[in-house]
């Protein structure tokens, strides 16, 4: 089975993953590597479902930021060890995160909810009302 791609479609999955590849090589401001979280992002007929594992972080902790057709997720992990300890392991990650989503359509900020729950962050995320399909009735005469 062979699949043809348009040029656009091949540039826009290409840009996707760059942008993708970029985020997750993400440097702070310290030049540290960023923390990285994982994301499912499920498309609905008219919104976006994003589940993202945060844990540890507090809900007041978190900013999320929708603009156009991205999605920004920043927080700060925070994991308090004793410092006069002496670690086997520490591998529970700790320090700033930032997390840009860029979707396919325009996103309707407004009507967005929020829900974090067992350290997890869901984010419901509408479509813009001129981003949806429509439907048009043809009348015959």
């Amino acid at each position: 089975m062979t699949y043809y791609f348009y040029p656009n479609v091949q540039r826009h999955f290409r840009r996707r993953m760059m942008e993708q590849m970029m985020n997750d090589l993400d440097l702070d401001q310290a030049g540290m590597s960023a923390i990285s979280f994982p994301v499912d992002v499920e498309a609905r007929e008219d919104a976006y479902v994003i589940s993202a594992m945060l844990p540890g972080v507090k809900p007041d902790e978190l900013n999320v930021q929708i603009v156009n057709e991205t999605v920004t997720i920043q927080g700060e992990m925070k994991v308090e060890r004793d410092e006069k300890a002496s670690y086997l392991v520490a591998e529970r990650p700790s320090g700033k995160f930032n997390r840009v989503l860029t979707l396919p359509t325009t996103l309707d900020p407004e009507h967005s909810e929020a829900h974090f729950e067992h350290g997890v962050l869901t984010l419901t995320v509408p479509t813009a009302a001129e981003a949806r399909p429509r439907t048009i009735k043809v009348n015959v005469k």
